[in-house]
């Protein structure tokens, strides 16, 4: 692919959209090169930056973290690629002193957002104010603010968790002004978890400051010591994709913005999004409000002063441009005759691939339309928008790009996945207004997309390749065993199989070894796939790896520990799983895999299905094994989804909703791949990221992470009771196809989402809510108290399952259900009473009374427990029997 004329200009109005609150990060740090003396009056370099980039009211400079974006940059500038000297377009160079004069410098386009003058500088200060979904006079209002809170300072702000903030019923409107906060700690997995105000901020300005400057001193060091690979500096799209994820691992828990108080009165600003999310949507806009007007001639002090006023706020100069992968289940779980020998590599490299399709798709595109990767606001679990402009030109190349895309899938896929793409013109207008405004945008975009993933792979277009065009003649080998729609092209391991196949399996196999992923046009070495995407040649790279002229470099590792921060050189892309690998304890007692009469495993060697399977088989009394082999498939998403972007919100703006998508990705995308590492290890992600997963582990393990990620979500909302995903178990034998074990898995899902209120999981075939499925796992434990004390046999607590099935009779209005009640005493008699052995001690009158205590007690429990939980009480009863099965 030719590179875009504009995409390195593109890259650079991004670049000064980027930063523009820059300032904000060091202001609050309190950078001690602000105050150094820059001139023979004694001016601070603060007094004179403040001089020239902070508005004016009454007599007092506001907005003073503008004159620390100028300052900041500048101490920075080694670390940045070139932005002073030779081609600077379309700002002014400062290596010729004419064009200086007469143009306008990407720091100044910076760092005068709250005193605008130039075409440049409306274009910064407009896309700020749109990403904010500011009106005109509630910005104006702001522009003349003090940064600060009432009864606290902005420096003890901490941000707001958007989460907690959602509303789609009223039973959560008693925590509206949400008391939880996030800490202000780089980005890593604990990080992301919220806590209480009060213990997250601080009481006087001393600490508040002291925390920015250790946060700040954390940012420098990581740009100095872990730099952005120097030879990528001169690609600008490269080097932003870089920095983007370095400035998410810093700026991610910094609010935006916080209250201000304007001629002694507050104006209510929620510090709700991060600094991270404001820069990146905001150098979106800018980026294509920039090309729009470049593409149509419209860059005078006349379009500076159109945007001043507002005048063409209703034209729409913007293009949201929106993907989505379908089929991915079909993708995943394709089959043929030898599927299953293979079965954990290919759901690894699939689920991979998958990751891959959707993150190249986006990286096609932005390279079509010659925007940067900060173009791209949302990407998660196959989905994402960019924001490009509205001009005939990014429609023609947006076109192409489908019929490209649209060709690769007929061609690997045949059809049954594909990524639909659509896009809507929007104008400033339609950012602004909280519910009048943005709110119908949002509406907008997923009525589209709905529509347009009934015109999947555009097959009824006249220019459309016939379908399978060619298709028969490639099969002159057969079909390939993994993926019976291929046909078989190339051997692996005296498997003829096709190439995409080995791909899969090369990948499964590479993610236990590579944590980086460069992305060329031509191959690189013998580690590059052999399937091109969409052009793309994927190799998967060393750490420290860096490529000799790549057009990405991704790190796509997990994190080793909950708090170190997640930066590692270079762009960051949350697109692996956790696979679980045999460690020094389970090699150490390899007893519970002796049944499947295999070689014992190497340290690290990634477990198979198989092994899987025999993880929560535990030691019995007399040494052996006891508990079933068997796999648990869970599979959920998060409920209301749509409800949730489309009217969750009070205040909604396109900074909170790719806020609100970033933040529910990194629970699935980030969050439980390092829960499953650092506490379910034996626990096999297929996929997780956007609101869905899929895992698949041991049967027993799998209650217990679904347990635990109920809580760590409930906390990751910060307790909203509005927001809250459903799941559905699958157990089967570790043989069992992949496709089954899905299929199963998303029908047990469907059983939850039908619930009123969804909020629920299935499990053997009960659908109960989330607290009902907690108490009933600490039911299945009571009975093994149970079983200690009254020496429960297996077949007594499995015949307590026809008795709940009795119970569930009754409750549907069958008097015959009533009996279970009778039946349940009779066996507790049978097999507690009357096999109760007197002690040698014993009176018969004692023995009586005590044989009597305990037909009681146990009748009462198990009573108790079956009419509390009816045909739920399957779910203890199950679980306790599985536990004991040999």
């Amino acid at each position: 692919m030719e590179k875009h004329p504009l995409a390195q200009a593109s890259a650079r109005v991004s670049l000064a959209a980027y930063l523009h609150d820059l300032g904000k990060f060091a202001e609050r740090a309190g950078i001690a090169e602000a105050e150094r003396q820059a001139d023979d009056r004694g001016n601070s370099l603060r007094d004179l930056n403040v001089q020239q980039y902070c508005p004016q009211f009454k007599g007092r400079y506001s907005h003073i973290h503008a004159a620390y974006t100028a300052i900041a940059m500048d101490l920075l500038e080694e670390h940045l690629p070139d932005i002073k000297s030779g081609d600077c377009s379309p700002f002014a160079s400062w290596s010729s002193g004419s064009e200086l004069a007469d143009g306008d410098s990407l720091i100044n386009a910076a760092a005068r957002h709250h005193k605008p003058e130039t075409f440049l500088q409306w274009v910064v200060a407009s896309a700020d104010r749109l990403a904010s979904g500011f009106e005109r006079s509630e910005f104006e209002e702001y522009n003349r603010a003090e940064e600060g809170l009432e009864n606290r300072s902005h420096l003890s702000a901490r941000m707001e968790v958007l989460l907690e903030k959602i509303r789609l019923s009223e039973r959560s409107g008693g925590q509206k002004a949400g008391s939880h906060r996030y800490p202000l700690r780089p980005l890593s997995p604990q990080a992301l978890m919220p806590e209480g105000a009060r213990d997250c901020e601080p009481q006087d300005k001393a600490s508040a400051r002291a925390e920015y400057a250790r946060l700040w001193e954390q940012f420098k060091k990581a740009l100095s010591e872990n730099p952005i690979p120097p030879s990528h500096k001169g690609d600008l799209n490269l080097w932003l994709d870089h920095f983007d994820s370095l400035w998410l691992t810093f700026t991610h828990a910094i609010p935006s913005a916080t209250a201000a108080k304007v001629d002694g009165r507050f104006v209510p600003v929620p510090a709700d999004v991060s600094l991270y999310d404001h820069s990146r949507t905001t150098a979106a806009l800018a980026t294509a409000l920039w090309r729009w007007h470049r593409e149509t001639g419209r860059e005078d002090s006349a379009a500076a002063a159109r945007l001043r006023d507002g005048s063409d706020d209703e034209e729409q100069k913007f293009l949201l441009v929106q993907g989505d992968m379908t089929g991915i289940q079909d993708f995943i779980f394709a089959a043929g005759s030898q599927t299953q020998k293979y079965a954990a590599k290919l759901l690894r490299g699939r689920s991979f691939m998958v990751s891959l399709l959707t993150e190249c798709a986006a990286l096609y595109l932005l390279e079509s339309l010659g925007l940067p990767p900060t173009s791209q606001v949302i990407n998660a679990a196959g989905k994402f928008l960019l924001v490009a402009p509205n001009t005939p030109e990014t429609t023609v190349a947006l076109e192409e790009a489908r019929s490209v895309i649209n060709r690769w899938f007929m061609d690997h896929s045949q059809g049954r996945a594909g990524l639909t793409l659509t896009w809507l013109p929007a104008c400033a207008a339609d950012f602004r207004g909280g519910q009048d405004g943005f709110r119908r945008l949002v509406e907008r975009l997923f009525k589209q997309l709905e529509v347009e993933k009934f015109k999947r792979l555009d097959l009824c277009s006249e220019e459309t390749p016939a379908v399978f065009e060619g298709y028969l003649e490639r099969f002159a080998d057969g079909e390939c065993p993994l993926d019976e729609y291929s046909p078989a092209e190339i051997s692996h391991r005296d498997v003829r199989m096709s190439r995409q196949a080995r791909d899969q399996i090369r990948i499964g196999e590479a993610l236990a070894k590579y944590d980086r992923l460069l992305v060329t046009w031509e191959p690189v070495n013998n580690r590059t796939l052999d399937t091109d995407i969409f052009g793309y040649r994927i190799t998967f790279a060393d750490t420290g790896e860096t490529g000799s002229d790549p057009v990405r470099l991704w790190d796509f590792s997990l994190p080793q520990d909950g708090e170190a921060p997640l930066w590692n050189g270079c762009a960051r892309r949350f697109i692996n799983a956790y696979v679980p690998r045999f460690e020094l304890a389970d090699i150490a007692d390899l007893t519970r895999y002796e049944q499947l009469g295999e070689e014992p495993p190497n340290r690290d060697e990634i477990k198979s299905l198989n092994h899987l399977a025999c993880e929560d088989r535990r030691k019995d009394s007399e040494g052996g094994r006891q508990g079933i082999t068997a796999l648990h498939s869970l599979k959920g998403d998060v409920d209301n989804l749509g409800q949730i972007f489309q009217r969750g919100l009070e205040k909604p703006s396109f900074a909170k909703m790719a806020a609100l998508s970033r933040q529910m990705n990194f629970f699935f995308a980030l969050w439980l791949p390092w829960r499953c590492r650092e506490r379910f290890r034996n626990s096999y992600t297929v996929f997780a990221g956007g609101d869905d997963f899929f895992l698949i582990g041991p049967w027993y393990s799998q209650l217990k992470l679904a347990e635990a990620m109920r809580k760590d979500f409930a906390n990751y909302v910060a307790g909203n009771p509005d927001i809250h995903f459903s799941a559905g178990f699958h157990l089967g034998k570790p043989g069992l196809p992949v496709r089954r074990r899905g299929q199963a898995a998303e029908e047990a899902l469907d059983a939850s989402k039908a619930r009123e209120g969804k909020d629920s999981v299935t499990c053997y075939g009960e659908t109960v809510s989330w607290s009902d499925f907690c108490a009933l796992l600490a039911e299945s434990e009571e009975l093994r108290q149970l079983k200690e004390e009254f020496s429960l046999s297996g077949s007594f607590v499995y015949s307590l399952l026809q008795l709940v099935d009795m119970a569930g009779e009754e409750k549907a209005g069958n008097p015959r259900g009533a009996l279970w009640r009778s039946r349940l005493a009779y066996k507790v008699q049978r097999h507690i009473g009357d096999r109760l052995q007197r002690r040698t001690d014993e009176t018969r009158e004692a023995f009586e009374v005590r044989r009597r205590q305990w037909v009681e007690s146990l009748n009462c429990k198990l009573a108790n427990a079956i009419s509390t939980w009816q045909s739920g009480y399957r779910i203890a009863l199950c679980t306790h029997l599985y536990q004991y099965r040999h």
